[in-house]
């Protein structure tokens, strides 16, 4: 009889560790519901108006192109900017990963700057983009929540993601793929899944505030998929390994953009002079204003095969020009772009729909360019829907083997190699 009352009071205090740890898991929950929340509405709501004045400016310069000539004083701007605050070297979105993986501060004088730079960048019709500003936003507000708060480091880099996170989907409207996107880009290989329940939370709240504040997510509709025949599968790889080997290029020219204008110009008033009058230049020489900008337009005319052959190699050059000259943007929706004149081109060649061809050079030159292959998987169906899953989980996969060591940001960790289970933390 005693035997049995110890079995069921031992039995008993199991019952009750176990409804005291998953109270504490509870708690646990809703403290980190709560902060990503705040962080979610705090961050999504700077990010919206960010978009807003995005697309205020871009409307503006398309209404009186006139503007352009503007384009080297803005440079000047920036550069003042830059160096009056002691941020001259600042290396951009690199410095929020090495926040996350390394625990190096962010100066709060960060958000202001890429946020007010970014929109002159895009006012003279730099070819730069949004969502690499949007991280850096994002990841400096989510680093002094914490900081605000006390929290140590381990705490305050799953802030940072959330910040990130927020940013981004407030930003681009893809609020899946930006759950996942921040913590595979820091952490190439491996996911730090602690932060996936805070950045989701983030990333919703940030995505229902910028659909409140009217900015529309961006979608661009792909509605020919032929049968996955083993001469269309031939195809799909075409696209996968040339992406591959094209965002190595990319991404070699991106950071070369930097180092050969600084060789060549050392002053870097003079360099942002001169890069903005080239880019003025190149602008009239094409008669065309497709490679200003991030470069939608340009995305949206790939989907519909009306640009030339050449225009992905034009939009590469133009943002490592004004990205290294010394304007401030992204790389990511520039990527996306010659991802789509890339895939336009190959579509012409395969006689594939140039619509479906865009939609594989995005794919590919995403993932190989970020080495994100689960982020840009769930951005593919965030931008063209799900009807060509297997076509765009092909091309990740691909994409991510055969794009080497490369990548767009270069203080990505790189947890696990591409070609073995070997750890490399």
């Amino acid at each position: 009889m005693s035997n049995i009352k110890e079995s069921l009071s031992e039995f008993s205090g199991e019952i009750k560790n176990q409804l005291r740890s998953e109270l504490d898991h509870g708690t646990i929950l809703i403290r980190w519901g709560i902060m990503a929340a705040v962080i979610g509405f705090v961050a999504g709501g700077i990010a919206s108006l960010f978009a807003k004045c995005l697309i205020f400016v871009n409307e503006f310069r398309a209404q009186n192109p006139g503007v352009i000539y503007l384009l080297p004083v803005l440079g000047l701007v920036i550069v003042f900017l830059y160096n009056r605050l002691g941020l001259a070297k600042d290396p951009g979105t690199n410095r929020i990963i090495s926040t996350i993986n390394k625990g190096k501060p962010v100066p709060g004088r960060l958000a202001p700057l890429i946020f007010v730079s970014t929109v002159l960048t895009q006012l003279g019709g730099g070819s730069a983009g949004r969502e690499g500003a949007a991280l850096q936003i994002g990841g400096t507000i989510g680093y002094h929540f914490g900081h605000a708060m006390e929290m140590d480091w381990e705490s305050r880099r799953i802030l940072v993601l959330c910040g990130m996170s927020a940013a981004f989907s407030a930003v681009f409207g893809t609020p899946i793929a930006a759950v996942v996107f921040p913590m595979e880009l820091a952490m190439t290989g491996g996911i730090l899944y602690i932060a996936l329940m805070p950045c989701m939370v983030a990333s919703l709240v940030a995505s229902l505030f910028a659909a409140n504040m009217g900015i529309a997510p961006e979608r661009f509709e792909v509605i020919a998929f032929p049968p996955l025949t083993p001469e269309n599968l031939l195809k799909v790889i075409a696209f996968a390994v040339g992406g591959a080997i094209l965002s190595v290029f990319m991404c070699e020219i991106f950071h070369l953009g930097k180092k050969v204008s600084a060789k060549w110009i050392q002053n870097p008033y003079l360099r942002v002079v001169a890069g903005g009058a080239i880019l003025v230049a190149v602008t009239k020489i094409f008669s065309t204003t497709d490679y200003l900008g991030a470069g939608i337009n340009l995305i949206e005319k790939s989907m519909l095969g009306e640009i030339p052959g050449y225009a992905f190699l034009v939009k590469i050059l133009l943002t490592a020009l004004t990205l290294g000259v010394g304007f401030k943007g992204g790389e990511i929706v520039p990527t996306l772009a010659v991802g789509a004149a890339f895939g336009g081109a190959v579509a012409e060649v395969l006689g594939v729909n140039p619509a479906l061809g865009a939609a594989l050079g995005m794919t590919s030159l995403f993932c190989g360019a970020t080495d994100c292959p689960l982020a840009t998987l769930l951005l593919s169906f965030e931008l063209f829907g799900y009807q060509g899953a297997i076509y765009y989980l092909i091309t990740c996969c691909i994409s991510y083997l055969m794009s080497g060591s490369q990548s767009l940001y270069k203080n990505q960790n790189k947890i696990y190699s591409k070609y073995n289970s070997k750890w490399k933390w």
